[in-house]
């Protein structure tokens, strides 16, 4: 058993064979997501797992380059954009509309869905290199 990180065998699987400038998607419960996406369901209850905690537990063991998220979310979800730009402050934060953020799902190497209810609470990361 691993001691350390990431315990989701799936998670951890993802993030291992995720290459420079491929992408990764933390949605919330209400994102629709297509059958042929590589899906990753965590979601128990609402709220559980909880956005920002499953978004932090990633980023112990992905290296993030950029950020995209929702234009919405400025707008619709003050809170969590406040903590988001925080987080990433030295990252380049990118906004697309929301319609967008659905169709690119199908490019990201595999989108994880957590238990969060708050409108918005998506978001895409963009690999970096650790060199």
């Amino acid at each position: 058993m691993k001691k350390t990180g990431l315990l989701n065998d799936r998670i951890s699987l993802l993030v291992a064979e995720m290459g420079h400038l491929e992408s990764l998607m933390i949605c919330d419960a209400g994102m629709p997501i297509p059958r042929e996406c590589n899906r990753i369901d965590l979601a128990l209850t609402k709220g559980v797992p909880g956005f920002m905690e499953t978004l932090e537990t990633i980023l112990q063991e992905l290296e993030v380059e950029k950020v995209v998220l929702a234009e919405e979310i400025k707008e619709h979800n003050e809170e969590l954009h406040e903590q988001l730009k925080k987080r990433f402050a030295h990252i380049p934060l990118i906004y697309i509309p929301h319609g967008q953020m659905k169709t690119s799902m199908k490019e990201t190497k595999g989108v994880i869905r957590t238990g969060e209810c708050s409108p918005y609470a998506n978001i895409l990361l963009i690999s970096g290199v650790i060199f």
